[in-house]
């Protein structure tokens, strides 16, 4: 059968990480990760079976999802084309073992400008020591770049700010607190309200505690 990327897998090997300012030893990247059973690469369409929604669930609340639900919403983010969920996969197991996802925020704002957003980092616990971390956040801050993003921002725990500052970030002046409104308890009527309008929304909780860091391609 067939298998579909989320997106080109041949952007990840347009990216020039030598203009990260993150420090690998050894030094590696999306196209040669340290092992070569590692591979860095687009979402595909059959990650559903490699335990990607598992991987998931370690970083927040996932849910029972379904085959159907998860092929649905991969073909919904693959439509909009905004939508760059890269995963580190252990060839040696056919298993998921970091994940992060580029968001793109289409503005009005800078002459039509297009932002990034990285949202659900996530590295198996037990994949340590092999800088899969630094590796999964290079590589998708640097296809926002690639992308033409103005800017990546994020929102952290306190206690990794420093992990994301070596990385490039920075935080925002004046606006070093996330705020957030959640509809998680509202009845359900409401959220099937939404979809019958197909839209197509982000399911993951929002972080708490957490503060907002950018990283600037202008400066």
């Amino acid at each position: 059968m067939e298998e579909t990327y989320l997106y080109d897998p041949n952007l990840l090997l347009k990216l020039d990480f030598h203009q990260s300012p993150a420090k690998f030893n050894p030094f590696i990247s999306a196209a040669c990760p340290g092992e070569t059973w590692l591979k860095v690469r687009p979402l595909k369409d059959s990650d559903f079976d490699r335990g990607f929604l598992q991987l998931l669930s370690q970083l927040t609340h996932v849910g029972p999802v379904s085959r159907t639900q998860f092929l649905t919403r991969f073909s919904q983010m693959k439509s909009t084309g905004d939508y760059y969920v890269t995963v580190i996969e252990d060839a040696r197991k056919n298993e998921i073992i970091a994940a992060a996802s580029l968001v793109i925020e289409r503005k009005f704002i800078h002459n039509c400008a297009i932002r990034g957003r990285l949202e659900d980092v996530v590295v198996n616990d037990t994949y340590r020591g092999k800088q899969l971390g630094k590796l999964i956040v290079v590589t998708v801050s640097l296809l926002a770049r690639y992308l033409g993003c103005y800017k990546m921002t994020l929102d952290c725990k306190d206690k990794l700010i420093k992990f994301y500052e070596s990385l490039g970030y920075v935080l925002v002046p004046g606006n070093a607190n996330s705020m957030t409104i959640r509809y998680d308890d509202e009845p359900s009527s409401a959220k099937h309200n939404l979809t019958s309008f197909n839209s197509v929304t982000n399911d993951s909780p929002p972080a708490e505690a957490c503060q907002t860091v950018s990283l600037d391609f202008n400066s």
